[in-house]
């Protein structure tokens, strides 16, 4: 059976067709969404959340002259599906295939490669100043989610752009969520939407007669909004964009093509900077998705007819599990233990620890920057601060994990969830910096679990710690030992010797630990004798152990999930270079200069050389080395 959908090959494609069509494509495009995501998993709720808004941007605006800049990008789908990719979307997220965010090299319609929150404002600012300056046609489109107005950045755009009174339409995509439920006094404000019907209108015309009444009209108006009555009648969101002078036009419904169409039409004739407040239902049209939003906002396979997993759960837990039951137990024992995470309590495996500790637990929005300092300032009056947070994530605290807590060595826990390669989110969510740029912060330690076991250990180490340190492990399964396997407590700086050998010395950290090992084993086959090391620490190394195994054997053999530029290896390489063992061969396995791009975890691993065949290779290689 054809499907309009299969009609559109460009927005061009798309402008042909009546009104009344729009909803069909709609339906189309809901239909395309679902049965592939079930397949590839992906961001779902999100994108259908967003269908007949996507179809209304591009069937008024004028694309690719007209750009369209995308927040986050994880609601991108229907985007992709009308401009050009619907025959390569059955590859979303897949190696090779399509990425699940806008990526500037597969279209002419992707206008910025977005992944993170709240950039969209600035970029697309940017993008109208170019427009200006090069007397180039074209408006620009930033859709940013209510969510990620909970990013500073994106007040910073807001503040410059209602300044610079440029030509920009901010669509703000409000569907009361981000990932998880909204948090903050922004979220609180924005969900009182004053969608009765007639209330904008009503408020307009009071303003305007009151406007009208000579002398003191105006002096009312004033009144009004500085009294109380004011936040009970009169406040609505546009009070808040109309103070960085945009014109504010909304709430209106994202589901209604007429109230959309007929918005989006006046708007291109709207001189200045025009915010767009649009109400949308994340996951709209997949009832699964609808009642449980933030378990679709990114879901594996599923069950289409359902919506359950194909996958059974396996017996193993994540370690995200691993790390919330852990950082729960401890906080039984200890009142001073808070737990911190940037709108992503399910995702950081905090929410039991939520509803066990409401009043020490915070979900502070997205913002990053503010977490951190904000730990600063409980560490500075005794408590014990964990921050969960994605690594890929704490790279937009730099600055703050710099000089609000390591220049004053605050005891603050960085869990750094997700550390290494995650797969099919691709570049812009890989954790492979944080070894890089943790190890240039002085007082700063390092702690990277090979396993569940050295993950709790290490929790525990962490929070009887008097200075900052993070703890860094990756996203999935673990490997499987059991809790009651654990060893004696560890120490900073404590490495662990699992094979001796005088052939070559094998130093791994985390994800890598275990196929380094079974490199070993194959090596061990082949005659050759490695010895393994499970580093255990990046910061501070357990400097005697390497420089003793390295002097026996003389050929080192690095292996990381972390960019080699900086990281566990180069760390490796100053130890040495500082004991003037200048003779040693050194050989470094990680993550080269570049971006790795989307695909399973195990099919990265295996392109770059990160597993147990690649780590064998490499040996290989350094052993032949004259």
């Amino acid at each position: 059976m054809s499907r309009l959908l299969d009609t559109i090959n460009s927005p061009a494609d798309l402008r042909r067709l009546d009104v009344d069509e729009l909803p069909v494509l709609a339906q189309d495009i809901r239909g395309e969404i679902i049965n592939t995501v079930a397949k590839t998993g992906g961001h779902l709720a999100p994108s259908l959340g967003v269908v007949e808004l996507t179809i209304a941007l591009h069937y008024i605006y004028d694309t690719p002259p007209d750009r369209i800049v995308w927040d986050v990008g994880h609601q991108a789908y229907a985007h992709k599906l009308l401009t050009g990719r619907r025959d390569q979307f059955k590859a979303l997220r897949q190696k090779g295939g399509l990425s699940g965010f806008p990526k500037r090299v597969e279209s002419e319609y992707d206008l910025l490669d977005s992944g993170h929150s709240s950039t969209a404002i600035s970029a697309g600012l940017g993008m109208s100043v170019a427009l200006e300056l090069k007397q180039a046609p074209g408006r620009v489109i930033a859709v940013v989610g209510d969510g990620s107005l909970t990013g500073g950045m994106a007040f910073e755009g807001l503040n410059q752009a209602g300044e610079l009174s440029k030509n920009l339409i901010v669509v703000l995509n409000d569907n009361e969520m981000s990932i998880s439920r909204n948090v903050g006094a922004l979220s609180s404000f924005l969900s009182r939407k004053m969608t009765k019907k007639g209330y904008v209108a009503f408020k307009k015309e009071v303003q305007n007669f009151l406007r009208t009444v000579p002398g003191i009209g105006e002096n009312i108006i004033q009144l009004v909004r500085r009294s109380e009555e004011s936040f009970r009648g009169f406040i609505s969101p546009s009070f808040l964009f109309e103070a960085f002078d945009f014109e504010y036009i909304g709430p209106i419904s994202g589901h209604r093509f007429n109230r959309l169409i007929e918005v989006f039409t006046n708007s291109k004739n709207l001189e200045g900077p025009v915010l767009i407040h649009v109400m949308t239902v994340k996951g709209k049209g997949y009832e699964p998705a609808e009642k449980n939003p933030v378990h679709f906002h990114g879901v594996g396979a599923f069950e289409v007819k359902t919506g359950n997993p194909k996958k059974s759960p396996k017996p193993v837990p994540t370690y995200t599990e691993v790390f919330g039951q852990t950082l729960l137990e401890m906080a039984e024992l200890d009142e001073r233990v808070i737990a911190i995470t940037a709108a992503m309590p399910e995702g950081t495996g905090l929410s039991a620890f939520a509803q066990r500790f409401p009043d020490r637990f915070f979900d502070v929005a997205i913002a990053e920057q503010h977490a951190v300092t904000f730990a600063a300032g409980l560490a500075l009056e005794g408590f014990k601060p964990v921050i969960a947070i994605y690594s890929t994530f704490i790279q937009r605290a730099f600055d703050q994990i710099l000089q609000d807590v390591c220049l004053q060595n605050l005891p603050v826990v960085f869990a750094l969830d997700r550390a290494g390669l995650v797969g099919e989110d691709g570049p812009t969510h890989h954790g492979i910096f944080d070894l890089s740029f943790m190890r240039t912060m002085p007082n700063m330690t390092i702690a990277v679990p090979k396993d569940e076991n050295e993950l709790r250990q290490m929790l525990a180490l962490a929070l009887d710690h008097n200075g900052p340190i993070a703890i860094r492990y990756p996203r999935g399964q673990g490997v499987g030992p059991l809790f009651g396997e654990e060893s004696k407590p560890l120490e900073i700086g404590c490495a662990e010797e699992l094979r001796t050998g005088d052939d070559i010395l094998i130093l791994a950290v985390g994800t890598m630990v275990h196929p380094a090992c079974s490199c070993a084993e194959t090596l061990a086959a082949e005659g050759v004798e490695a010895n393994v090391i499970n580093a255990r620490f990046v910061k501070p190394l357990d400097e005697k152990l390497i420089l003793d195994r390295t002097r026996a054997v003389g050929k080192v053999l690095c292996v990381e999930e972390n960019t080699v530029l900086g990281g566990f290896g180069s760390a490796v390489s100053e130890l040495l270079s500082e004991n003037s063992l200048s003779n040693i061969q050194i050989k470094h396995l990680g993550i080269r200069d570049c971006f790795i791009e989307h695909g399973t975890q195990a099919e990265l691993r295996q392109s770059i050389g990160l597993d147990a065949p690649g780590i064998h290779k490499a040996a290989l290689e350094l052993l032949n080395d004259k």
